[in-house]
């Protein structure tokens, strides 16, 4: 790869604002662990652990995943219709002003509604910027070196939105009232518009994707298909890349980001709640789940750096994915098990591993799934495994925890997460088995 031109002023350009999308898909994403119990406490009045308050969680994280897994699908057929550049730019837009608006909502129904929006701009910018880069660099391995050091910048989200909520926390009475308050998750919310910024700045030097629009300009882009996906050739990478997407996020959204709820029931977090007021307590709770979150960020942020070099070195996509998926499977369960009900010195240290392994599996798939498809392809089925499996599937494993959670000792969430972790990581360990290997070149449009 030395042997490679350096990078133009359009390459770098685009990869800004990929990472930049990279980057605010994941601040968007993690908001909900961070602020959903203080907006369920204001705007349904209900106490946590309640089935009322478990239910709305489950719904805030289950209907926009699904929103956004329909329309993210649509949205990776249309990348491949109208263009990568178009398509990209009106999701950044559409998350950011969603999340904003979401920032003053007057009901929990309006806020759900809201996320449903930018989780469908998310949904869409993922695979839009993915194909994007995959065909701006056609050598494999610098092409591998760029997805994974620009997704890496989805953890640098991560910690963003993390530190957004503890700045919101602390010094959010010193900004203008919203809804007559000063609640942290509102300024948190409405802090998603950043991502708006810079692309209105950048937008008019952004390119179209060469191989894309070659193809368009003499005509011989094929029109994609959804049923094409499933044909003898492409059947196998279809179904198993849609489980073992949905596995992975089925980690991240059934037991990862139900840490924030799980820290403030801590023995050691309700010692320093003990004898305070109210709005002391509540600011207590949502500062330390605040800085678990930051260290599960920190730890993903590192996953997705080992990604990227290990992908570089690494010729088999199986043994790569199994790196992460195995030590997962025994870690994870354990961690939910057992600190996270009792030791938050313990969960501190282990979350960082946690978001290690689990992160990091992110980055395997946009470094993947580009090699798998052919170029009038490549949107759709990036978009049906990262949207009807990651986004839907996946991610309802958030709900599946929060109601199995009414259903174990003490309603544990901690216990139930696990037992979620457990489930879907096995299922992607034995998946992987059976995982294609991507050809050496890209596969043709023939």
């Amino acid at each position: 790869m030395s042997n490679l031109p350096r990078l133009t002023p359009v390459q770098w350009t685009v990869c800004v604002i990929a990472s930049i999308g990279f980057a605010f898909d994941i601040y968007e994403l993690l908001m909900l662990p961070l602020i959903v119990r203080p907006a369920l406490q204001e705007l349904i009045g209900a106490a946590p652990g309640t089935d009322e308050f478990n239910l709305w969680v489950g719904l805030l994280f289950f209907v926009p995943a699904m929103a956004g897994g329909v329309f993210g699908l649509l949205g990776g057929y249309l990348t491949d219709l109208w263009g990568r550049r178009r398509v990209l730019v009106g999701s950044i837009l559409l998350y950011a002003v969603s999340a904003a608006a979401s920032g003053f909502s007057t009901s929990v129904t309006m806020l759900l509604v809201l996320r449903c929006f930018t989780f469908i701009g998310v949904c869409v910018e993922f695979v839009a910027a993915v194909a994007w880069l995959a065909e701006l660099f056609p050598d494999v391995k610098r092409r591998e070196a760029v997805l994974g050091f620009t997704q890496a910048f989805s953890s640098l989200g991560g910690m963003l939105v993390t530190g957004a909520n503890y700045l919101a926390i602390h010094y959010g009475s010193q900004l203008p009232a919203i809804m007559e308050g000063h609640e942290a998750w509102r300024y948190t919310l409405i802090s998603g518009v950043i991502p708006a910024i810079p692309l209105l700045v950048i937008r008019p030097f952004l390119p179209e994707s060469p191989a894309w629009a070659e193809k368009k300009a003499a005509g011989t882009l094929k029109r994609p298909s959804i049923a094409q996906l499933f044909s003898p050739k492409l059947r196998r990478t279809t179904i198993v890349t849609t489980i073992m997407f949905a596995c992975s996020y089925g980690i991240a959204f059934g037991a990862l980001q139900q840490t924030p709820r799980i820290v403030p029931g801590l023995p050691q977090v309700k010692e320093m709640t003990a004898g305070k007021p109210v709005p002391e307590q509540k600011k207590i709770e949502q500062s330390v789940a605040a800085e678990v979150n930051g260290v599960q960020e920190i730890g993903g942020l590192a996953g997705r750096f080992a990604l990227a070099i290990l992908a570089v070195v690494i010729v088999s996509r199986g043994l790569l994915i199994r790196l992460f998926l195995i030590p997962a499977l025994f870690f994870i369960p354990l961690l939910y098990f057992f600190p996270a009900r009792d030791n938050l010195t313990l969960l501190h240290y282990g979350i960082f591993f946690a978001g290690f392994l689990t992160v990091g599996q992110f980055s395997f798939w946009g470094n993947y799934l580009p090699r798998v498809y052919p170029l009038h392809l490549r949107g759709t089925g990036e978009s049906f495994a990262a949207n009807i499996g990651g986004r839907m599937i996946g991610t309802s494993f958030a709900l599946v925890t929060s109601l199995l959670a009414s259903c174990m000792p003490d309603k544990s969430t901690a216990l139930a997460a696990g037992t979620v972790a457990l489930f879907v990581c096995l299922v992607g360990a034995i998946c992987s088995f059976f995982l294609p290997e991507p050809p050496a070149e890209d596969l043709s449009d023939d």
